[in-house]
């Protein structure tokens, strides 16, 4: 079966992803997004505090992968995030030489003010979507981001 799709639909298609991929990696919106929270935290750090959070217990290798950054700087990170009191690590029980981290109830408390600035942000950016709009773009996203992972 020959599933050639439409040129022109698939270069629009790439052009809006990487729109949203520069504007989600743009410094400012962590910064704005850090505001939000009202939280004290370095912008390098929350990107992995949340990833710990969604995806612990997870290592160092896991989480460089995830963000397309060396492992040695996503150690010294981590480190930071466990002197914070944010996430903790421990032996993996898979690999014993592994060490993997989870959040913290005190990590947990600024993903969830993360999670909720998130929210709020989201809510006004998105005003004028319906529910069913934004249902079928949670439902192709997920559909995309699933086939992507595959």
């Amino acid at each position: 079966m020959n599933n050639t799709h439409d040129p022109d639909i698939l270069r629009g298609l790439h052009a809006a992803i990487i729109d949203l991929v520069d504007e989600i990696n743009r410094p400012r919106r962590d910064d704005r997004l850090i505001e939000e929270a009202g939280i004290p935290l370095d912008r390098a750090l929350f990107p992995l505090l949340a990833r710990v959070g969604r995806y612990g217990p997870v290592g160092v290798v896991e989480l460089a992968d995830r963000t397309g950054r060396d492992h040695t700087t996503i150690s010294r990170q981590m480190t930071k995030l466990e002197e914070l009191g944010l996430i903790e690590r421990h032996p993996s029980a898979a690999d014993r030489r592994v060490r993997e981290a989870t959040v913290t109830g005190k990590g947990q408390e600024m993903v969830d003010l993360l999670n909720a600035a998130r929210q709020r942000l989201a809510n006004r950016i998105l005003v004028d979507w319906t529910d069913a709009d934004l249902d079928q773009l949670r439902t192709l996203l997920r559909r995309f981001a699933d086939d992507l992972m595959r």
